[in-house]
C-alpha cells in the first residue's frame, strides 16, 4: 500500500482514497467483471494501489471511477482511449483548480501584508512636516489684479 493517511494523519482512518477493496469486491461494487478491472488497470484507466505481494487494492474513489468509465463506455459510446484522455484532462483540471486556489490565497495574504505595511508607513509620517511642491513644475497660471482705490 502507498500509505494514504486520513486528514488527521491517522493511518487507520478510512477516507475515499483508502485502498481497501480486493479485486473481487471492487468488481461486485462496480458491476464489472474482474477481468475488465485488470484490463482497465493495464490501460491506465483505473490504477489501484498494490500490496507488498502485488495484489490490487481499490479505494472508494477507484470504484466511482470504474463506474464512470463504464457509464462513458456504455451510455456515451466513448472508446477506452477517449475515456483515458477524459480522465487525464479531468485530473489536470482539478490540479489546476487547486493551484489557482493556492495562488489566490497567496495573493490575498500578500495584499493583507501590503495594507498592513502601508498603514505602518503612514503611521510613521512626521506630522510637523508639510509636503513641498515645486512651483516651477506647476502649469497653473495666476492672474493678479490689484484692487483699485486701495493705497498702502
Amino acid at each position: 500500500m502507498n500509505g494514504r493517511n486520513g486528514p488527521s494523519g491517522n493511518p487507520y482512518e478510512l477516507t475515499e482514497e483508502t485502498p481497501v477493496y480486493v479485486i473481487s469486491v471492487a468488481a461486485q461494487l462496480s458491476g464489472l467483471h474482474p477481468q475488465t478491472l485488470r484490463q482497465y488497470d493495464r490501460l491506465g484507466l483505473v490504477s489501484p494501489d498494490r500490496t507488498a505481494g502485488r495484489g490490487r487494492r481499490y479505494s472508494a474513489r477507484d470504484i466511482q471511477l470504474l463506474r464512470e468509465v463504464q457509464r462513458l463506455s456504455q451510455d456515451e459510446g466513448i472508446n477506452l482511449a477517449g475515456i483515458k484522455r477524459i480522465i487525464e484532462l479531468e485530473t489536470q483540471v482539478a490540479a489546476l483548480q487547486a493551484k489557482v486556489a493556492e495562488l489566490q490565497q497567496a495573493v490575498e495574504g500578500a495584499a493583507v501584508a501590503m495594507r498592513q505595511r502601508e498603514a505602518q508607513v503612514h503611521a510613521s509620517y512626521r506630522r510637523d512636516l508639510v509636503p513641498y511642491q515645486d512651483v516651477r513644475q506647476s502649469a497653473a497660471i495666476v492672474v493678479w489684479r490689484p484692487e483699485r482705490g486701495h493705497r498702502s
